[in-house]
């Protein structure tokens, strides 16, 4: 996804200067809880502008959840935005797509699943005066297991610093030259002709065409495998990243949602006193996670000296190690957890859709090298994978914070004004499933149907990127540092599995869960069949 332009004002910006006055019913600039708390009590609207949005209960809006997170519901945070959304489209005006919950004593909230407010926010978000920062609040159990310093989330100069760094290793550049392109296909083709063997001699020895696999764990431990040993250079046995580090990784991630809305007292539970079987397997996770940290600074500085193995050689930087290892764990984490999510969605729908599983099968099943020129002309492929991140992204919301009262301007001549302090929910999620937005009047095609094809369609009608943001890797310039790596790990995984298996899904419906991202449910459970080989 290539960032779209800003949306049009005067001045080329999404955003007025800050501090533009609010409508007569805002906080106004500077105001802190105390001087918001009046209007809060007289439940006036305290955001600005022409698209202002509509008002959530606390309690009783009738929807599936109460609209915020709490100990009894935080494994539910899709029906947490349902809630925000319920019965909007009763609405004509512009409460249909953005609601505001305020509390008393507390900042607002803004839910918008309206893509011109979601591209403009992420386009100005940065280090600059006014401009919106990252909202920490949703992330801090992954701040607790991964360090406060990482790319995901510092803001202001120290993030900016940080992505300067991540530029040059995580761009397209280095990532699709071919003979490093050739090094992730050469650790996929070893760690698939393993797993292959043992489903020939499974089918073999059972003498059933079809073989029923639960593939969620078997994409994990292939994505971390290709992070820790393509791109970092680390030298890990598959076993152990299969049997050992994938499946810790796993449990310290899923422990991270809980700990961000349960765990007041600041602790990480790994570093609790290990009183119960819990909170020793916590421990021993976490130190799991730890020593595969090692493993990949260990690459950086091999013994013979020179530059680093992997793409540490692309890392221009003399910082010490430690001040590493918080961007190292946010990386790994993010192997497991959003690559995984993006390859297993992928595969799950097309298990659901032969058609266009057969259409991709078409364009990958003479590949013989899977290089970025053949990856690229893989359109059936392409189109799938941009159709898995708009229907099921694995980032299902992007969280920013408001730094100064601020106006946007939206297309069609709209505004929006922001009071200072503001946490804001960009609902990814609700945008890309709305008929309004990607509905069967704007692509062809329903929104909440698998469709490949309106990606094909788009591209005759001359719609590009800029028309149809799906915002899988956000947007703007915070967009997610490993996008080139996920793209071409998926598009490696997928394009080599469908050409190797027929792929059938065992549950008719595809219901999704969330924590860190979203994965189907039932852990990508399908029946897999081989495929004849090319000639047979």
């Amino acid at each position: 996804m290539t960032a779209a332009a800003s949306p049009l004002s005067p001045a080329g910006s999404p955003l007025s200067p800050a501090g533009s006055p609010l409508s007569p019913a805002g906080s106004g600039p500077g105001r802190g809880r105390l001087g918001r708390l009046p209007g809060q009590l007289r439940r006036v609207n305290p955001f600005g502008g022409d698209c202002r949005p509509s008002r959530v209960p606390l309690f009783g809006s009738g929807g599936p959840a109460l609209p915020f997170p709490h100990p009894w519901n935080y494994g539910q945070p899709l029906e947490i935005l349902d809630t925000y959304f319920h019965r909007a489209d009763d609405e004509a005006g512009p409460g249909r797509h953005n609601r505001y919950l305020d509390v008393p004593g507390f900042a607002p909230v803004l839910v918008t699943r309206d893509p011109a407010v979601i591209r403009a926010v992420t386009t100005a978000t940065g280090d600059k005066p006014g401009q919106f920062d990252r909202d920490t609040l949703p992330s801090t159990g992954i701040a607790r297991a991964t360090g406060p310093d990482s790319l995901l989330y510092a803001n202001g100069p120290l993030w900016r610093r940080q992505r300067k760094l991540a530029a040059s290793p995580f761009g397209k550049t280095s990532l699709f030259q071919p003979e490093k392109f050739g090094e992730f296909e050469a650790t996929f083709r070893q760690t698939v002709a393993q797993r292959l063997d043992l489903l020939r001699r499974h089918l073999e020895q059972s003498g059933e065409p079809t073989v029923r696999l639960e593939l969620e764990p078997e994409i994990q431990a292939v994505m971390l495998e290709m992070l820790a040993n393509n791109f970092f250079g680390a030298t890990i046995p598959y076993a152990a990243i299969r049997d050992r580090y994938a499946p810790a990784l796993s449990r310290t991630i899923e422990r991270i949602v809980r700990d961000t809305v349960t765990n007041r007292v600041g602790v990480p539970v790994w570093k609790w006193p290990p009183l119960t079987p819990g909170l020793r397997r916590a421990r021993a996770d976490y130190a799991a996670f730890e020593e595969l940290t090692d493993h990949v600074l260990a690459a950086r500085r091999p013994l013979s000296g020179g530059p680093g193995r992997g793409l540490w050689g692309q890392f221009k930087s003399d910082a010490p190690d430690a001040a590493l290892r918080s961007n190292v764990r946010v990386f790994l984490a993010g192997a497991l957890e959003a690559t995984t999510s993006y390859a297993c969605w992928t595969i799950s729908h097309l298990a659901r859709n032969e058609a266009w599983q057969e259409r991709v099968h078409e364009d990958v099943r003479t590949i013989e090298d899977y290089t970025p020129r053949n990856l690229l002309g893989a359109t059936h492929l392409l189109a799938a994978m941009n159709e898995t991140l708009r229907l099921t992204p694995s980032l299902y919301f992007l969280p920013r914070r408001a730094t100064a009262d601020t106006t946007l301007d939206l297309p069609h001549g709209r505004t929006l004004t922001i009071p200072r302090g503001t946490h804001l929910l960009l609902d990814v999620w609700h945008a890309n499933r709305h008929e309004d937005h990607w509905g069967a009047g704007v692509t062809g095609h329903p929104a909440g149907t698998f469709a490949p094809q309106r990606w094909a369609e788009a591209t005759t009608q001359a719609r590009g990127c800029k028309d149809l943001l799906h915002f899988g890797f956000g947007h703007g310039p915070r967009v997610c540092p490993g996008k080139h790596l996920g793209e071409l790990e998926v598009g490696l995984v997928v394009g080599a599995f469908v050409k190797l298996f027929r792929v059938r899904a065992v549950h008719a419906e595809n219901p999704p869960k969330a924590g860190v991202s979203t994965k189907p449910a039932d852990g990508t459970l399908v029946e897999l069949a081989l495929r004849p080989a090319p000639g047979a």
